[in-house]
């Protein structure tokens, strides 16, 4: 039996409905809203924000979302798609909203999750102040993401074979040993210097019943959107992206699409994909900088 998950993040936890499954929100502080969303992976939740979290709450309320599928997320077997994540941001956004009184909030995602928050901004563009993509997909040099609108990158074949009878656990729970993870957070990073406290949530969280289901359809393409060059490119936003040098995500040869926009800004650190936890002060100066120009 795994052992229970602990929570992640501090301040309350809150419990929203998204196409009937709960969705779950980690809340602290008082002020503007801010909603911080985590990448997806084989064991993702929002400990990867932590430190944006424990920063902004002093002067924000932050809002820091469980994706379905992940943390303390509904974890069923179904159909995880783009269409799912941008719906819970939404769903996340409206409680925000009427929590704070706010007309709209600053949103920042991670990595995959800069996709399904572009999508949301496209959609609701009244309800977002502002967007932060920090180590945004579909921005490499060779990188041909204009397929028709909602299109994703799924090989239902893939999947098929990835679910088969005991493949499906197997798979995953290869992928998931505290040492496979541990690579793949050094090729996060860059380095070995990973952060060891989201290590040990991610082995915790990857444990949890019906783990494996959100990133079977992430292995196989489903989570993907064959469209998103175009999404971005209707985005009327400030945005602000922000990327590391070092580790298997550095190639943003196609970031124009998105910086040569008015009120659009970069930074690049000297980091892996998730700057902010190796440079927390560096990064949240700079991110506040960009949100007092909003």
């Amino acid at each position: 039996m795994p052992h229970p998950l602990e929570a992640a993040l501090n301040g309350e936890r809150l419990t929203l409905q998204s196409a009937g499954h709960a969705v779950n929100l980690y809340v602290a502080g008082s002020g503007p809203a801010l909603l911080l969303v985590h990448s997806v992976n084989a064991a993702a939740s929002a400990a990867e924000v932590r430190p944006l979290h424990e920063h902004f709450q002093r002067t924000r309320t932050v809002c820091s979302i469980d994706l379905p599928g992940y943390g303390f997320s509904d974890r069923s077997d179904r159909d995880y798609t783009p269409r799912v994540m941008t719906d819970a941001l939404h769903d996340a956004v409206a409680l925000i909203r009427e929590r704070t009184g706010s007309p709209a909030v600053d949103a920042l995602a991670v990595s995959l999750s800069t996709e399904f928050l572009a999508r949301a901004a496209t959609e609701a563009p009244a309800h977002f102040r502002s967007l932060a993509l920090v180590s945004p997909t579909g921005l490499g040099r060779k990188d041909q993401r204009r397929g028709p609108p909602g299109s994703t990158l799924a090989m239902p074949w893939l999947l098929a074979a990835l679910k088969g009878p005991g493949w499906g656990g197997a798979l995953f729970r290869g992928l998931t040993r505290p040492g496979v993870i541990r690579f793949f957070l050094n090729k996060t990073w860059g380095s070995k210097h990973i952060d060891e406290r989201m290590w040990r949530h991610a082995v915790a969280s990857a444990q949890q019943p019906g783990a494996e289901h959100a990133p079977l359809r992430f292995i196989s393409g489903g989570l993907f959107s064959r469209d998103i060059q175009t999404v971005y490119e209707r985005l009327t936003q400030p945005v602000w992206l922000s990327h590391g040098v070092r580790g298997d995500f550095t190639d943003y040869g196609q970031k124009s699409l998105l910086t040569s926009k008015p009120h659009a800004h970069g930074s690049v650190f000297q980091t892996g994909a998730l700057p902010y936890f190796e440079q927390p002060q560096a990064f949240c100066a700079q991110y506040q900088a960009f949100l007092d120009g909003v």
